[in-house]
């Protein structure tokens, strides 16, 4: 070995990241979430497992071809998994600096030479060939970590792009099927009031019959009549609400609005059922507080790239072929030419750049840092928000299932007098808009339960049971 190549051994050795060590922030995590009894520790995020499948306990399958639907032709997502593409691509190109670079290159030219070429020979030829054909091979020393840290940087960026992706995914499964919810939600309200336009409608028959045989006078007439009219413009306003979500459930799915047809739905969703507990691993499955972390880590390694600045760089390079007159005897071992040795190049004055470049390193991993913790806390909010809603959702919707039950009661009993003569029309108006009300709120808590579980599933990055 070259003697000279030595002195190159002890930075071999001394090799090292010039990248912080990486510490992310701590969260101040609460020891239990403020509505359920459930342990809560600390997370570290990880790959998210989200669960692609989550939405088939809500017991549609019109709703689980939507949502393969969506999978294969939603634009947004497309266009986000094409940016994860670009990540990888980017990792791909920064591991190739992990590697020697070999090019070869070859000419053969026929030349002349100019007569007043200045120091020209009297015995230089006017017409020459000049004919070469080379390697050339280089290696860079990572002596400070730069390709290391560089590799690594794009590395968790490609895998924040994928975090991305699983991100947008859930979030457009969620609104899928949030909006199918309440689609279906409208199906029930029109179903209600249908059946109310059709008992009101025979009522208002009833009482114009009344009103002729002069037993009812015109102000009942005219109370049924502007029942019959408001429960038919409610139904007139619910089917078009159900229209433009039929609407976004379509273009949700990448179909164009209008072409997609649904059929009412004759049951109800299923509510989704939340973990019976809660530990910490539940958060590490969400793909955004995963993609913040890995961009943290990616933040943290760019400060290494950008210290690595301020020391020399260091490559061992080579080249070598052959190069002659005469193309029959270029490849001869006397027209053989060689270069060896290393290179380095090594910033003296540069004005403050290297200087900025890690104070704007630094301020990245702040600003990623920030995002981190606001990912967490926006975690833990949209948990606790969840259980809140549930709760209060389960208890409102069982009280409201006997007010509907008791509306209806009292309904029914109230025209039953007024046919009997024991009652006014008034009472019986009374009572049957009561009952509508009653019912359509139970059908919205309903709606409102169905969606709520799904927010929830979605704040725990797609786990369910």
């Amino acid at each position: 070995m070259d003697k000279r190549w030595i002195g190159l051994l002890p930075l071999l050795a001394a090799a090292c990241s010039q990248a912080p060590a990486y510490r992310p922030p701590q969260m101040a995590m609460p020891a239990k979430f403020a509505d359920a009894d459930k342990v809560w520790g600390e997370a570290q995020p990880a790959v998210p497992a989200t669960d692609k499948a989550w939405w088939h306990a809500m017991g549609d399958p019109a709703l689980d071809a939507m949502e393969e639907r969506l999978e294969k032709d939603n634009p947004n997502l497309a266009a986000i998994l094409a940016k994860h593409r670009l990540a990888m691509a980017a990792l791909r190109q920064s591991k190739a600096a992990q590697m020697p670079d070999v090019e070869s290159s070859g000419s053969l030219t026929r030349n002349r030479e100019s007569d007043d070429r200045p120091l020209r020979g009297a015995t230089q030829p006017s017409y020459y060939e000049a004919d070469t054909t080379s390697a050339s091979v280089s290696y860079e020393l990572d002596l400070w970590g730069r390709v290391r840290d560089t590799v690594k940087a794009a590395r968790a960026n490609a895998q924040a792009s994928a975090d991305d992706a699983a991100a947008l995914r859930l979030s457009l499964q969620a609104d899928l099927a949030s909006t199918w919810a309440a689609m279906r939600g409208a199906d029930l309200e029109i179903a209600i009031l249908s059946d109310a336009v059709e008992a009101y409608r025979r009522a208002d028959d009833v009482t114009h019959h009344r009103y002729d045989g002069g037993i009812a006078n015109g102000i009942d007439v005219g109370r049924a009549d502007a029942q019959l009219a408001d429960a038919q413009a409610q139904l007139a306003q619910v089917r078009a609400q159900r229209g433009v979500l039929a609407h976004a459930v379509a273009t949700l799915a990448g179909i164009p609005a209008g072409e997609a047809k649904f059929a009412p739905l004759s049951g109800s969703l299923g509510v989704l059922s939340v973990p019976a507990a809660l530990p910490a691993t539940l958060l590490e499955r969400r793909p955004d507080i995963a993609a913040a972390e890995r961009r943290m880590y990616a933040a943290n390694r760019a400060i290494g790239v950008a210290r690595a600045a301020r020391f020399p760089q260091i490559s061992l390079g080579g080249t070598g072929g052959f190069q002659s007159m005469a193309v029959a005897s270029l490849i001869s071992a006397p027209n053989a030419f060689w270069a060896l040795g290393p290179q380095f190049t090594m910033p003296i004055f540069d004005g403050g750049r290297v200087k900025a470049r890690i104070e704007s390193a630094r301020a990245d991993w702040d600003a990623a840092s920030a995002n981190y913790r606001s990912s967490v806390l926006q975690a833990m909010r949209e948990v606790e928000d969840g259980l809140t809603s549930m709760d209060q959702l389960q208890q409102e919707g069982a009280a409201q299932t006997r007010a509907a039950t008791a509306a209806g009661q009292a309904s029914k009993l109230s025209y039953e007098l007024y046919i009997k003569g024991a009652n006014t029309l008034l009472d019986v108006v009374t009572a049957e808009t009561a009952e509508l009300a009653a019912r359509r709120r139970a059908a919205q808590v309903a709606t409102q339960q169905v969606q709520t579980s799904i927010a929830l599933v979605r704040a725990l990055g797609g786990a369910s049971v």
